[in-house]
């Protein structure tokens, strides 16, 4: 039979003679059809493989000749002949010593020989098939595929690329016992095209990378690695995916995967954050895949641990699946040699490096467990320069990151760390907020249970002077109340013990910025507070009113312009309402210190602001309790009147001017009764028409209101001497500079003269009537209209006390003013009464 197969052979060998010397001829088209001639006599006819196998070991020079043919379509039909003799006949192997050295020629040079991309796709497609169909056979020609791979992995033509990469795959899989020798020359020009601006080019890269490397040596890992893990970056979700397969494969089959999990974990951990969902399942996948062999080839020393820790932590995140003991185990045997690469890649300048990094130091903690106790120094030092990051993202993951520490690790172990840095945040080279937000977010991370014996040492160091005093910016003081909040969240009644700090702390808030949404947040925490201890604001206020004032005394003499103790003062005061009054004993020798005259200026204007706040409410605030007048004459005698006394200077002045607005509010405010106001009346009159003379606008304003309130709450009782002391001194402030104290000038006198008619003696005092109508009349001329109005009814409410005195009057002006409207019009009333 075998004789039969060979001169059938022969006999079509024979045929193709004419053929053969055709290939040599001169003519492209003629060697053309020789060599269409030939795969139509041999390919076409359907002969079987031994006798293609005789024919082709005959044709196959010529053939190989023909790759160098000048016309493209000869080379393109005898590469084409060549692929379709490889895949037919029985012992393909035998023509290597003859294709392997024209392949290398046409495509391992130093230059591109074959200038048609399409042939040498073609060429490279015969190379994967010869790999296909020789297998090991192909062991001796490992220099020649090294050589043809290395130039064909680097072609221009993208479709090359992927087809190299194919038979890359191929080859390392047909000889892995001799691939290991030269698979390091493969690196490089894998590497200079992993970078490839076409997606599918990237990912065949990738995936011919993964088995160079498998069947290589360990050098070819290291060479790899850092290419590999800025694929994670990719764009493209399928480069990603095969980053992901390759590493999963890694992990599972790479021969000195033990060396190396600490540089593979990465690659295939990073995946589990993924964008993409169908990413991320696939990496779980793998990944408890390399848990399960661990686990299964580590077995006698994980016995304990399968048997006995089980059970999930504490407040362990809802909606995540706890890794196996095999993943675990791995991360937690290799997280010490990742911590530095973690803070380095955490400081990098691409901000998705440093998204990536937070993504997985989250997917690590899971991991690690409570085992990430003993590295929790260089964590919080990743975890403060990613709460200072720029990019929300990074600050986003960096505080889930701290919240799985407060899950893991103990609060004596995190707080002795963390508090230290929080009081003094110089120590951890970083912005002063940094500690706070991770001091937030490991305390929501935690449990009421295990926080509860840590809370008197975090009220302290919160609320020392040192913390909450430290900054002004709006972060800083964002950060110290989100604290807050996270305790009560957490805590909720078992910060009761700590209610004092905390209130000082949201009244130091309150002090030390300007930010209307600051104020309005740290006034919530005081509402949440009370809600969790069941008090209302005030209840809460009169717990801790007097350590609070007491808190205030230990240093008033020390308090300056810029000392937050004035503004915790006022705002204490004012938000406890009513209960301030029942502090009064404590309250006024505070005061008293507070308002010395060796005190600054600035800081006695700030008591005074706040002291007119709370006396225009005095019935709710410092009187609450009724019992303000027992304290009057201190009051009085100490604190205001003194600081109305007159002394040169804009500072003395300002304070004047703040005293006058305190005695204002307490006339208006019923902080004084009648019978008070009448027994100081001399002092009254005396610092008040002082004050009408000050050079102040806002002082001589506000000494005019004073003195209309203080003629009201007498119920016009004032002595007529003193009522003729005044008038005159209001008439004055007729010709002020400014429009709104002549106004005010002017109510003042409808005020004093509506007290004329009870004890006011006409007669005896006409003289004093005469003087004031005399002036009077002469504004009624005024050059401005709403003047002329306001003293036209200031003279109607004076015609009571004596008309006939005023018709008098007003007859003896009314042809000397520019205009008679006015006087016409006040003869008309009187004459109506």
């Amino acid at each position: 039979m075998a004789t039969e197969e060979q001169r059938a052979a022969a006999e079509i060998v024979r045929s193709l003679a004419r053929h053969l010397n055709c290939l040599n001829g001169d003519e492209k088209f003629t060697r053309k059809r020789a060599l269409e001639g030939i795969k139509k006599e041999t390919i076409e006819k359907g002969l079987s493989n031994t006798v293609l196998q005789e024919v082709f070991a005959s044709l196959l020079n010529s053939l190989l000749r023909c790759l160098s043919d000048p016309m493209e379509r000869c080379r393109e039909l005898s590469i084409q002949t060549i692929r379709d003799f490889i895949r037919c006949v029985s012992n393909p192997e035998s023509s290597l010593p003859y294709i392997m050295p024209c392949l290398v020629q046409r495509l391992g040079g130093n230059e591109i020989v074959e200038p048609a991309e399409e042939l040498r796709l073609s060429m490279v497609e015969v190379l994967s098939l010869i790999v296909e169909v020789c297998e090991r056979h192909l062991a001796p020609y490992l220099d020649d595929m090294i050589k043809i791979l290395q130039k064909t992995i680097t072609d221009p033509f993208p479709e090359v690329i992927k087809e190299s990469c194919k038979c890359t795959i191929l080859f390392a899989r047909s000889v892995p016992d001799h691939f290991h020798m030269q698979a390091e020359c493969l690196v490089k020009p894998l590497m200079q095209t992993i970078s490839h601006q076409h997606s599918r080019v990237r990912m065949a890269i990738i995936e011919a990378t993964g088995a160079v490397v498998l069947f290589g040596t360990v050098k070819t890992m290291d060479d790899v690695l850092s290419h590999m893990a800025q694929r994670l970056f990719d764009h493209s979700p399928q480069v990603r995916k095969a980053v992901t397969l390759v590493a999963g494969d890694w992990l599972l089959n790479f021969k000195d995967r033990y060396s190396y999990f600490h540089k593979l974990l990465p690659l295939l951990l990073s995946s589990h954050s993924d964008d993409l969902p169908e990413i991320k399942a696939l990496a779980c996948e793998l990944w408890w895949q390399v848990g399960a062999q661990w686990e299964k080839e580590n077995e006698d020393d994980l016995k304990n641990k399968m048997d006995y820790l089980l059970s999930s932590p504490l407040q362990y995140p809802p909606g995540v699946d706890r890794p196996g003991l095999g993943c675990r185990e791995l991360v937690v045997r290799n997280l010490s040699k990742l911590m530095p690469a973690l803070i380095h890649d955490a400081r990098d300048w691409l901000v998705q490096t440093r998204v990536k990094t937070m993504q997985l130091l989250q997917v690590l903690l899971l991991h690690a467990e409570e085992h990430c106790t003993q590295h929790l120094q260089q964590l919080l030092t990743i975890l403060y320069h990613a709460c200072c990051d720029s990019e929300q993202d990074v600050r986003k993951n960096g505080l889930e990151s701290a919240r799985l520490l407060g899950v893991f690790v103990s609060p004596e172990v995190f707080l002795k760390l963390i508090l230290a840095h929080v009081k003094n945040s110089s120590s951890c080279s970083c912005s002063p907020w940094a500690p706070l937000m991770v001091l937030s977010a490991i305390l929501k991370g935690s449990n009421r249970k295990v926080l509860g014996p840590q809370l008197l040492q975090i009220g302290q160091v919160l609320s020392h002077p040192d913390v909450c005093q430290e900054s002004q910016q709006t972060v800083y003081v964002e950060q110290l109340l989100a604290c807050v909040e996270v305790l009560l969240e957490v805590c909720e009644e078992d910060c009761g013990i700590i209610s004092l700090p905390l209130v000082k702390i949201l009244v130091t808030m309150q002090c030390v910025s300007t930010e209307l949404q600051i104020h309005t947040k740290a006034e919530e925490c005081v509402l949440c507070l009370c809600q969790v201890l069941s008090l209302s604001v005030h209840e809460l206020y009169r717990q801790h009113m007097a350590q609070l004032l007491q808190w205030l005394m230990e240093s008033p003499k020390s308090w300056s312009t810029y000392s937050v103790k004035k503004t915790q003062l006022e705002i204490i005061a004012l938000q406890s309402g009513p209960v301030v009054g029942e502090f009064l004993p404590e309250l006024i020798p505070l005061l008293q210190k507070c308002l010395l005259p060796s005190q600054e200026p600035e800081m006695r204007l700030h008591i005074f602001t706040m002291l007119s706040k709370l006396l225009l409410n005095s019935r709710n605030t410092l009187d609450s309790q009724g019992t303000f007048s027992m304290y009057l004459d201190v009051f009085l005698q100490e604190l205001l009147l003194p600081n109305l006394v007159w002394h040169a200077g804009r500072a003395a002045a300002a304070i004047r001017t703040s005293a006058l607005s305190c005695l204002l509010a307490m006339l208006q405010g019923e902080a004084l009764l009648k019978e008070q106001v009448l027994n100081m009346e001399t002092e009254f009159s005396a610092y008040l028409i002082s004050a009408l003379e000050e050079d102040s606008q806002l002082s001589r304003l506000l000494a005019c209101r004073s003195i209309s309130s203080f003629i009201t709450v007498t119920e016009r009782c004032l002595n007529p001497d003193t009522l003729n002391k005044i008038y005159p001194e209001l008439l004055k402030r007729l010709d002020d500079s400014s429009q709104e104290v002549r106004a005010e000038a002017l109510k003042a006198l409808s005020v004093w003269l509506s007290s004329l008619d009870k004890n006011f003696d006409t007669h005896t005092h006409h003289p004093n009537l005469e003087f004031l109508f005399q002036h009077l009349l002469l504004y009624l001329d005024d050059p401005d209209h709403q003047i002329q109005l306001m003293v036209l009814e200031v003279l109607k409410a004076s015609s009571v006390a004596d008309p006939v005195l005023l018709q008098q009057k007003v007859e003896e002006v009314r042809e000397k003013q520019r205009s008679s409207e006015y006087c016409d019009q006040l003869l008309q009333y009187i004459q109506s009464l």
